[in-house]
């Protein structure tokens, strides 16, 4: 891909209006030092000096639409408590429409909290509710999205399996969107996978490529074999397995598979990496990208957000300083 249509898909995705529907999370993270071990049990005591909190799991793709000029619209559930009101809070900040997210009393917000010393991450706590929502929830979120179909470009489904994404809902929203010749992504959780059926796309990594077919990949021709499998088991339109040190592949129907490189310089955290993903590839789909350019796209912003510590995204100026130190180009300042 050549800069100048880099910055061209880029600058499109200011037109673009994305709905992301699955399970919204608060993360957070607890930043201090070590210096002593815990005469109480031999593990490191953090002396913790600052506390941040983003929007994590489905909420952190919708803010990496948003970071790339697009708008994005969430649904999915919140408890009615402090970390729900946090994170709504920081959708609003982050300009990410939140009329589809629903307030349940019965059920809490869910919270990962991370605990870093030194930027290591020690400890990771997470606090949740993995019940499937019910019917009422699911009728509720299925029709705000679809009042809201016309400025839609499409939808990302993104499945931490934490109970939002359930059957019924999955197959309303894709028989809906898809008669209206909106794109589905889903971002996979390997306990739903016989659950995604006929989507445009999924994006698995290796891991979960490798649990929905029972095998593992040993060689390249059992990734090659491997993502032929899903697109046939599944009925979706493509495959796009990302594959950590080894870039990512897509598979699409009627065509050859096509690995591209990773473009990572340096890994620091790979926490939202798939967020990014999809949410980038989406992106292109709807600013009218093959499918292959869209790829190449998210693997240049996924580049970008694994140099980060903690969850991150990943914006246009920074995808592009990023495809400039991977081709060898020189970067100046101004």
């Amino acid at each position: 891909m050549q800069r100048n249509q880099l910055e061209k898909i880029l600058k499109d995705f200011s037109r673009c209006s994305i709905a992301v529907l699955g399970d919204v999370m608060l993360d957070e993270f607890c930043w201090g030092k070590v210096d002593r071990i815990s005469p109480e049990a031999p593990v490191p005591i953090v002396q913790v000096k600052t506390e941040t909190w983003r929007p994590g799991g489905a909420a952190n793709v919708a803010s990496n639409l948003v970071a790339l000029g697009a708008k994005a619209h969430i649904f999915g559930i919140v408890g009615d408590d402090g970390a729900g009101r946090r994170l709504n809070e920081a959708l609003v900040s982050d300009k990410i429409g939140t009329a589809g997210l629903i307030i349940d009393s019965g059920r809490r917000t869910s919270v990962k909290t991370r605990i870093l010393g030194q930027n290591q991450q020690m400890i990771r706590v997470d606090r949740e509710n993995t019940d499937n929502i019910d019917y009422e929830r699911q009728k509720a979120i299925l029709g705000t999205m679809l009042d809201m179909a016309d400025e839609l470009d499409g939808v990302i489904i993104s499945d931490y399996a934490k109970g939002v994404i359930v059957d019924e809902l999955f197959k309303e929203v894709v028989a809906r969107f898809r008669k209206l010749g909106k794109f589905i992504a889903v971002d996979p959780k390997l306990k739903n996978f016989p659950m995604y059926k006929k989507p445009t796309i999924i994006t698995p990594n290796t891991k979960e490529a490798e649990s929905a077919l029972g095998r593992i990949f040993d060689k390249e021709e059992d990734v090659m074999k491997g993502g032929l499998d899903l697109l046939k088991n599944s009925g979706a339109d493509a495959i796009l397995i990302t594959r950590s040190e080894h870039g990512m592949s897509l598979f699409e129907k009627g065509k050859p598979p096509v690995t591209i490189p990773t473009r990572a310089i340096k890994v620091f955290d790979v926490t939202g990496a798939g967020d990014t993903v999809i949410g980038t590839f989406s992106l292109g789909i709807a600013a009218g990208c093959s499918m292959q350019q869209a790829a190449e796209v998210a693997n240049l912003a996924a580049g970008v957000v694994v140099g980060i510590i903690g969850t991150a995204s990943a914006s246009g100026d920074q995808i592009l300083e990023h495809y400039d130190l991977s081709f060898g180009r020189a970067v100046t300042a101004g």
